[in-house]
């Protein structure tokens, strides 16, 4: 009555194959394209990604399918796409080609940064296809391990005009999101004519038409169902006579696993168990089966010719099931000791030599109880996983040595290794979780206070720098007696999470951190990083002038010094921060420059976000807005990668109010006020009155300027910005003619002048005085101001003191002098971009009368902002796999910009980008 398989070929489906045929169209004439196909079990996803791979004729094609028991094995879904590919590894840049093979077990090395292997996949996947279009499909995404998934997604987020096509079938419903904000293609059931058609192609016999009919409305036009569901039926239900009611209704996926799981209880003893070894065997190793089965006694052959007659699976090179729910019923059909059997078997055959991870895993399922044999060879396995930057994997592995180990000291260290890799995978709750629990076990103190430490950094995180910052307090002060350079590393990310949260309503802040940094003793020979948080400490609890001699002591010797990667990314964070809170321009720009250039060599992506902020911040104050820019747009670029937006946004805010544009300045403050994690936090409510503050002096709106300064200096202890606040809210209170307020905020500018004694302090106090004074005082201020700041780098202090310069001469009938001040003004304020500040002097030159000379336009065309990133990249000299790991795009992607940029400024080599004026540079650039 019913026949297996079925002739009838893909059916219908005329929406999805033009899909599918567009994407070939695509990559055939030079564009990537990216599907994700979503749809149930059975839907029909495999069949449309088979159909793909038969049109992909003079093309190059590789795949990949997820495996629900590899999904604790780090890499191995992507190393299964690559492995084909991987003859053109050593054309790759050699940091992502230490990367990517330190991921695949090619090698050793240092852990690599994931993002760093992202870009390596998407280099090699670009120039596999350098010679014909290169078409990669995933099959069961949804059990692709961790790291695998992640580093897809990256890729496909970056592919553009490499003529490579990613095709990924995912199975709806799914835990998590995976593969989201791609483009789609849901894949549901068949029209009603086509599943009557795939329906006959597998009943032979006679089938009453009501019978059909339910079939087709139940299965919803689910063609495996439709192919499956008639082998459940006797010829009574077929003809209409039987019970067809009783197969019930539920979701089309749980009715056919049950199918299956009902086929496989009813085959043979040893046939099942020949199942249940294919079923715990990940890999399809049909060699690596027999011998597994022949270790438990199972007559091979016989078993095997049953489990094939059955049709659930075949048994030619590769053991294939028939669909992935006949190996999950073929699992759960197992009982425990069944299952403890086969994985035991498992282990025996597999090669500890040549795949150890796999075999501990077995071991591991194969474990009746704790083990601390096995639980040891786990712990081995979670080593490898994070030297190959497996994070996800060592963690699995880890807490499953957790549970198996007998003794309960050794049981918390392990759960506690085990929450700290979960954390760095940024499964936070998991490792919340597993902290918890290895708290309940006898821990030691240095035990109980790392876990304390990453309980701190979870919080931060996951929720905020305010919330972490108790943790991160408690865990140094338990660190001390213990591990002092922990200790003191610790110190230094508890003031930075404080400086980075500012105010907070309530709990611990930046006051009680540097009470605690001064209470541990001081090292007789201070190193510089001890100068920079004693510094800093004695700065928040001393005042400024007992803190900051110390800090200034402590930038210059990591001005001077050499420093390793790991400590450079460890400390120049803070430290150039801290250079802009004692007024040290040169120390925030060399550290500022050095901090980014380690992290883009070392491809440390978690430091390099705030890196950028970092650079950027200086880069403004150097009046180099449209470097800056190059800056936010790289930062923009890493949010998109990395799935956060929020270093875009917040490098957004510096650099827009700048400009003088009201909408997109406060698009950016909105964007950073509405982030949900950094609510209550007042670093948030200095930086944007901070931006809005700089906005309004700028278009000479000094009373909504006054009030946003007012706020943004509400917190001095914050410095940074705050300090910036209070110079905003000098020139706004004075031009209210609010006297009093002026004063008190020159006089706290002119104390910090005082004690650090830099440049651009003595230059800035002296601007803010001349504000506040009248006649000569005035005049000798502002003279003073500008010869100190022109000995620095702060280009736009500089020009905005001209501008202030030549406003009060204007207003003292100086015309002549006015007008030399405001030119220069004018001049500085154009080139560097600070719309508003130009505008501001062009209207004060016009007052005294002098006719303004037009800026010479700069490109005559609008490059994007990537292209104008890329053109400035070329013209420094980069290569395009240079820019392209620069930027996290394809070199291939990095030429199709570069066409286009050639295209628009009417050029035709790389050459003459140098002789091109770029939008906010000068015309000698």
């Amino acid at each position: 009555m019913t026949s297996r398989g079925s002739g009838a070929g893909l059916l219908g489906r005329r929406s999805e194959r033009q899909a599918l045929d567009d994407l070939l169209a695509g990559a055939r004439d030079g564009h990537s394209g990216v599907l994700v196909l979503r749809g149930e079990a059975g839907i029909g996803k495999t069949e449309l990604l088979k159909y793909l791979l038969g049109r992909a004729t003079g093309c190059r094609t590789v795949g990949a399918a997820g495996v629900q028991s590899e999904m604790e094995l780090s890499y191995a879904g992507l190393h299964q796409l690559c492995a084909p590919l991987l003859s053109g590894l050593d054309n790759l840049p050699v940091p992502q080609r230490d990367a990517l093979g330190t991921a695949f077990g090619l090698h050793g090395g240092a852990a690599p940064d994931r993002f760093l292997v992202g870009l390596a996949t998407l280099s090699l996947l670009s120039d596999a296809a350098g010679s014909e279009p290169l078409i990669c499909v995933i099959d069961d995404a949804q059990w692709l391990d961790r790291v695998s998934a992640q580093t897809l997604e990256f890729v496909a987020r970056r592919l553009l005009a490499e003529s490579v096509v990613l095709a990924v079938a995912v199975r709806e419903p799914t835990t998590g999101e995976m593969f989201t904000g791609l483009p789609e293609l849901p894949v549901t059931g068949l029209f009603e004519e086509d599943s009557r058609k795939l329906l006959a192609s597998v009943v032979t016999g006679p089938l009453d038409h009501r019978v059909r009919d339910r079939i087709v409305a139940e299965t919803r036009g689910n063609p495996l169902a439709l192919l499956e569901l008639p082998h459940t039926l006797t010829v009574l239900d077929l003809t209409g006579a039987g019970d067809f009611g009783r197969t019930g209704a539920g979701p089309v996926a749980n009715r056919l696993e049950q199918d299956f799981l009902r086929r496989v209880q009813s085959l043979p003893a040893e046939t099942q168990r020949l199942l249940f070894l294919a079923a715990a065997e990940p890999v399809g190793d049909v060699t690596l089966l027999r011998r597994a089965a022949e270790r438990l006694r199972i007559a091979v052959d016989a078993a095997a010719a049953e489990a094939e007659a059955s049709g659930l699976i075949t048994l030619g090179a590769w053991a294939r099931f028939r669909h992935p729910l006949v190996r999950s019923a073929a699992y759960r059909a197992a009982g425990p000791a069944d299952l403890r059997e086969v994985h035991r078997a498992l282990a025996d055959v597999t090669d500890a030599r040549l795949d150890p991870d796999r075999r501990a895993w077995h071991l591991a399922r194969a474990a009746a109880g704790p083990d601390e044999a096995v639980a040891a060879e786990l712990e081995r396995s979670a080593d490898r996983a994070q030297a190959r930057g497996g994070v996800a994997a060592a963690a699995a592995f880890l807490d499953r040595a957790a549970q198996l180990t007998p003794d309960p000291t050794r049981r918390g260290a392990r759960a506690l290794a085990a929450a700290q890799a979960k954390y760095q995978a940024g499964a936070f709750d998991a490792a919340r979780e597993l902290a918890g629990a290895a708290e309940l076990g006898p821990l030691d103190d240095l035990g109980a206070a790392r876990s304390t430490l990453l309980r701190g950094r979870i919080m931060t995180a996951s929720n905020s720098a305010g919330a972490g910052l108790p943790l991160l307090l408690e865990a140094a002060r338990r660190l001390e007696p213990l591990d002092a350079g922990l200790a003191r590393e610790t110190y230094r990310d508890a003031i930075y999470a404080a400086l980075t949260a500012g105010r907070l309503p309530q709990g611990k802040g930046i006051l009680d951190v540097a009470q605690a940094i001064l209470a541990t003793p001081t090292p007789a020979e201070p190193t510089r990083d001890d100068l920079l948080l004693d510094g800093q400490a004695r700065l928040t609890t001393q005042g400024y002038a007992a803190g900051a001699p110390m800090l200034l002591q402590a930038l210059a010797a990591f001005r001077a010094d050499g420093i390793s990667p790991k400590e450079g990314l460890g400390w120049l964070p803070l430290a150039c921060r801290l250079a802009h809170s004692t007024w040290d321009f040169e120390s925030w720009s060399v550290l500022s420059a050095r901090l980014v250039d380690l992290a883009r060599e070392t491809g440390a992506l978690a430091v390099l976000p705030s890196a950028l902020l970092l650079r950027l911040s200086n880069r403004v104050f150097a009046g180099d807005l449209a470097g800056a820019g190059s800056l936010v747009a790289e930062a923009t670029a890493i949010g998109e990668a990395t799935g956060s937006s929020f270093f875009a946004h917040y490098s957004a805010l510096v650099v827009e109010p700048w400009k003088g544009r009201e909408a997109t300045t406060h698009q950016a403050i909105d964007a950073v006020t509405q982030d949900l994690l950094l609510r209550g936090e007042g670093k948030v409510e200095t930086a944007t009155q901070w931006a809005a503050a700089v906005l309004y002096n700028g278009l000479g709106r000094y009373a909504e300027a006054y009030a946003a300064a007012l706020r943004g200096c509400e917190n001095p202890q914050e410095l940074g910005l705050s300090l910036q606040s209070t110079v905003e809210l000098v020139e706004a209170s004075v031009r209210l003619g609010r006297p009093a307020d002026a004063a008190a905020a020159v006089r706290r500018i002119s104390d910090m002048a005082q004690a650090a004694g830099t440049e651009w302090a003595l230059g800035t106090a002296s601007g803010v005085r001349a504000l506040v004074s009248k006649g000569q005082p005035a005049d000798a201020l502002y003279r003073e101001a500008i010869e100190r700041l022109g000995g620095t780098g702060a280009r736009m202090d500089l020009a905005r003191t001209h501008l202030l310069y030549g406003e009060w001469l204007r207003r003292e009938n100086r015309r002549a002098d006015a007008r030399a001040h405001l030119g220069i003004a004018h001049d500085m304020l154009s080139t560097i971009g600070a719309g508003a500040f130009a505008e501001r002097a062009r209207r004060e030159l016009q007052a005294t009368g002098a006719s303004v000379r037009r800026q010479s336009a700069a490109t005559h065309v609008a490059l994007t902002p990537q292209e104008e990133q890329i053109a400035r990249l070329v013209r420094d000299g980069l290569t395009n796999p240079e820019i392209g790991a620069q930027l996290f795009i394809s070199p291939h992607t990095v030429e199709w910009h570069l066409r286009k940029v050639f295209s628009k400024l009417g050029i035709t080599s790389r050459k003459e980008i140098r002789t091109i004026r770029l939008a906010g540079e000068a015309a000698s650039a």
